[in-house]
């Protein structure tokens, strides 16, 4: 079936001002990305052999945008003088759409709707439109019949609707026959209209229920921040940063925080729950001095100037400060809580607030086999001067704590914001000084934590981890057949013995940037230390200085690994830096098996698919190493070149 699409771009944007007073809607971003690019992409994929798009509000700048885009060579452009509305649009297009089949997607939409089965859908009914359709209170006014038949628009008493019929949303996007357009009259009109022209003339105008999908309209400031928070969210993360970005220095942040393309400030600025719109400059300026380039302008009064400016739970654009206030915006809740963390484990975390301060909530599964070694470890390394967050009080009849509010940055998206080489290092430095404290002083006194004495990270445990990597890795996400399990067994043995035989300390085992907060001054904090054993600390040094979450230059690997050897050198009598070096080859293979291991667990099992993100680098790491160790272990040299 021949198909085109067309696209709704030339709304005013009415409900989104001030924002589209500046940026047309549908170029507003969503993490980088224009919300019209989210759509064309969608509607490519389609096999779709023209695709239109009106313009009208701010249409030279869309026009440009469309010149310069991929899609140039695919897209004709219908400018409207007036506006025609939705239905004047498709009226106005009618020479461009009336040979086939064709599909209409508002340029305001954000779904995951697959609009292959909408289109399949409707060229099985034979009806003459078929509208995508779901269940949202908020805008649900289609009465549709319990055969799936629009019946009528905008009735919202249930006790005057039909019997069998419910009340359902229009998603923005819709299929049409082309024998739709002869409802349609001449000039501006509504879509809607036309609808109820086509049923009252004994048409069908069929639904296609994709209730549960992902759905987000951008048509209002809070919907706005909304859909960008929920695409964070959809992709494990906190925070986005656009490269153009050249600020961070200036920048403390908290919780959620984007910012845009072009964004400028020479100001030192706090940043909680904050959406930075493209091209917002922030600066001071006295009454009398004002600049008209100057975005967002704060005027202060005669004085001293604030020596930082602080935003919270905002949209921040040229000329504009609009707050968010809204519950549920910047945090998922559960009731009345917050929930906060991306993470994969099964644990839930809450913020809330006791005697006027943030704390948060473990709350584990009743039966979490690590809750009571969390408890006694949080005290054991706490004692020790391991900066974990306070423990303020247990719970473990129903398997709950209260613990330190450490905040939302974690050293992971701290490094989201593009920073100085040195000042990266120096992070770093401060990160490995607590695991040498780990390695050394904690591990010293380990006789005093039996549950931690009794627990280590061995020989079975480490060959645990390869056949992880086989079965939910090479298996369940790459879907290769292993050809010689026994020799590849015997390699992974040999891999395992070798890690083995290094001295043994106490090992976070998880020690990663995304387990490590950094607090205000620049203070790295420690997470998800429950899974602590007694093993090599080698494994945890690989795990920070090669992690697939964030990758680290190569000189700067060697500077920081030479200072973690001439700490443990110098605070020890049992360091040999040549057995450590010894050491590294196989930790860093087992631990990059590890993880990709988990990556695919995480994504196949626990549905968290974001976790696939950082497959490549996972790899990446994995293929340079094995490529080191080729020689003695072959088996796994051919495995991981087929992954």
């Amino acid at each position: 079936m021949k198909l085109s699409a067309f696209i709704l771009a030339a709304g005013l944007g009415e409900r989104l001002r001030p924002i589209t007073n500046h940026i047309p809607k549908p170029l507003i971003p969503i993490l980088g990305k224009p919300v019209l690019q989210s759509v064309l992409e969608k509607v490519s994929a389609l096999p779709t052999h023209k695709i239109g798009i009106n313009l009208h509000h701010k249409k030279e700048v869309l026009e440009n945008w469309i010149k310069q885009s991929l899609f140039t060579n695919n897209v004709q452009l219908f400018p409207e003088d007036p506006i025609l509305g939705t239905g004047g649009a498709l009226k106005n297009a009618e020479e461009f759409l009336k040979d086939s089949a064709f599909l209409v997607h508002n340029a305001d939409i954000l779904s995951d709707v697959d609009l292959g089965k909408l289109v399949e859908f409707h060229k099985e009914s034979g009806d003459i439109a078929t509208l995508a359709v779901h269940a949202y209170p908020e805008f649900n006014n289609l009465v549709v019949d319990d055969n799936g038949y629009l019946m009528e628009i905008g009735s919202l008493c249930s006790l005057c609707r039909a019997p069998n019929s419910r009340l359902l949303a229009f998603t923005g996007i819709a299929a049409y026959a082309p024998e739709f357009l002869n409802f349609l009259p001449e000039g501006a009109s509504s879509v809607v209209h036309a609808w109820t022209e086509a049923i009252s003339a004994g048409q069908k105008i069929g639904t296609y229920d994709v209730t549960g999908c992902s759905w987000n309209d951008i048509g209002k400031p809070v919907s706005y921040a909304k859909a960008v928070v929920d695409e964070l969210r959809k992709s494990g993360e906190t925070v986005y940063i656009h490269p153009s970005v050249n600020w961070c220095n200036n920048i403390e942040f908290e919780g959620y925080m984007v910012i845009e393309n072009e964004s400028i400030s020479d100001k030192r600025v706090s940043l909680k729950n904050c959406i930075v719109l493209p091209g917002t400059r922030i600066d001071i300026k006295d009454h009398d001095n004002t600049d008209p380039e100057c975005f967002l302008t704060l005027f202060w009064g005669r004085g001293a100037e604030p020596t930082q400016l602080s935003f919270k739970n905002c949209i921040l654009g040229p000329g504009l400060k609009i707050d968010i206030d809204e519950s549920g915006i910047f945090a998922a809740t559960e009731g009345k809580t917050m929930l906060i963390g991306t993470g994969g484990s099964d644990r839930k975390y809450y913020r809330l607030e006791k005697d006027s301060r943030p704390v948060v909530l473990m709350q584990c599964p009743d039966d979490d086999p690590d809750f009571q070694r969390h408890i006694q470890y949080t005290r054991f390394f706490h004692k020790y001067s391991i900066p974990v967050p306070e423990l303020i009080e247990a719970a473990p009849d129903n398997c709950s704590a209260l613990f330190e509010d450490l905040g939302d940055v974690s050293l992971y998206s701290w490094l989201k914001c593009p920073r100085r080489q040195d000042d990266i290092e120096k992070i770093y430095k401060k990160v490995l000084d607590t695991l040498i404290l780990i390695h050394t002083t904690v591990t010293g006194h380990i006789a005093e934590c039996p549950l931690l004495q009794n627990r280590e990270f061995d020989y079975e445990h480490l060959r645990w981890e390869t056949g992880y990597f086989v079965e939910w890795f090479v298996e369940g996400t790459r879907n290769i057949k292993v050809e010689d399990r026994s020799a590849l067994d015997e390699e992974f043995h040999i891999l395992a013995v070798k890690a083995d035989s290094s001295h043994k300390t106490v090992l976070h085992r998880d020690f990663q940037s995304q387990n490590i907060m950094i607090t205000k001054g620049g203070i790295p904090r420690i997470l998800d230390y429950q899974g602590a054993r007694i093993g090599p600390p080698a494994y945890d040094v690989v795990s920070i200085l090669w992690d697939p979450y964030s990758r680290l230059e190569d000189n700067s690997r060697e500077r920081l690994l030479d200072h973690y050897i001439g700490k443990m050198t110098k605070n020890t009598q049992w360091f040999r830096e040549n057995e450590f070096r010894e050491i590294l080859l196989p930790c860093q293979l087992q631990r990059h098996m590890q993880a990709l291991g988990a990556y695919g667990f995480l994504s196949s099992v626990k549905g968290k698919k974001y976790f696939l993100k950082y497959v490549p680098e996972g790899l990446r790491l994995l293929k340079e190493d094995v490529t080191t160790a080729k020689d003695d272990l072959p088996e796994l040299y051919r495995l991981v070149k087929k992954l």
